[in-house]
C-alpha cells in the first residue's frame, strides 16, 4: 500500500479548493488510508485560506501552508514538496479541470516508473493557450530530448527521493519543464498516461499572461545552459 503526499498550488481558489480536496481525498483514500493533502495558499487575495482551513477541522490528513505574497506557480508547488512527508508525491490543480479518481491510473505504473505524468488527451483550454503550448512542449522536447508531450499537465505523481536528488528552483511555469529534465538526466524512469482534461468553471486562468509566458520561455533557456554546465 503506498503512502501518498498529494499537493495543492492554490491561487485565489476560494470557488474550486474545498470541492479540489475533498475529491482528492475520497480518490486517494481508494487506494491507501497512509496519504495527506497539503494546499499551498500562495498570496491569495480571496478565502481560499479559509475554506482550506474548514476543511482541517474535519479532516486531520489537510494541511495549509501559505505564501504572505504571490510568489508563483513553482514556488507553491516547492513548498508543498517541503512540506509532504509520504514516500510518494501527487500534484494536481486547484481549478477542478482534472479528475482526481484518475490518480489509479498513474498508480498502475509506480513498478515500472519513478515519475508518472499525465498528458490531456483532449485539452479543454482557449485557442491561445493551446497554442502557447504547443510551441513550449516541441521547444522543450527539442532543448532536453523527449521529456512528454504535454510538459505542464498538472497530474503527476512521482517518488519523493527523487527530490533527495536534484533542487528545483524554478519559481514559475518552468518547474514542470526543471522536474522532469532533472530527472531523466539522473536516470529517472517517465511514463506517460492520458487523463482527461475539463473547462474552468469558477475563476481565472493566468498561465496565460504574456509575461508569465515570456518569463517561462527566458528561464528555460537558462536553466538549459546552466544544465549543459553541471
Amino acid at each position: 500500500m503506498p503512502s501518498i503526499s498529494v499537493v495543492f498550488p492554490a491561487y485565489n481558489e476560494e470557488a474550486n479548493v474545498g470541492q479540489a480536496v475533498r475529491r482528492a481525498m475520497e480518490a486517494v483514500a481508494a487506494h491507501t488510508s497512509d496519504y495527506e493533502v497539503i494546499v499551498v495558499d500562495d498570496g491569495s487575495q480571496d478565502r481560499t485560506s479559509a475554506a482550506v482551513q474548514a476543511i482541517m477541522g474535519e479532516h486531520p490528513q489537510v494541511r495549509l501552508v501559505r505564501h504572505d505574497a504571490n510568489r508563483g506557480y513553482g514556488a507553491a508547488l516547492r513548498s508543498g514538496f517541503e512540506a509532504t512527508t509520504k514516500e510518494w508525491i501527487f500534484f494536481t490543480a486547484s481549478d477542478n479541470q482534472y479528475d482526481p479518481s484518475e490518480i489509479g491510473r498513474l498508480l498502475l505504473l509506480m513498478d515500472e516508473a519513478d515519475i508518472v505524468t499525465g498528458f490531456r488527451a483532449h485539452r479543454q483550454d482557449p485557442f491561445l493557450r493551446r497554442l502557447y503550448a504547443w510551441a513550449w512542449n516541441g521547444l522543450v522536447n527539442l532543448l532536453f530530448g523527449y521529456l512528454s508531450r504535454d510538459i505542464d499537465c498538472a497530474f503527476k505523481l512521482f517518488r519523493r527521493n527523487i527530490l533527495e536528488e536534484m533542487v528545483l528552483t524554478s519559481s514559475g511555469a518552468m518547474v514542470d519543464t526543471e522536474l522532469l529534465a532533472g530527472a531523466k538526466r539522473r536516470g529517472f524512469r517517465i511514463r506517460e498516461v492520458a487523463v482527461s482534461h475539463f473547462p474552468r468553471q469558477v475563476g481565472h486562468q493566468t498561465g496565460a499572461d504574456p509575461r508569465v509566458v515570456l518569463r517561462a520561455f527566458r528561464d528555460l533557456i537558462r536553466y538549459r545552459w546552466e544544465l549543459g554546465r553541471g
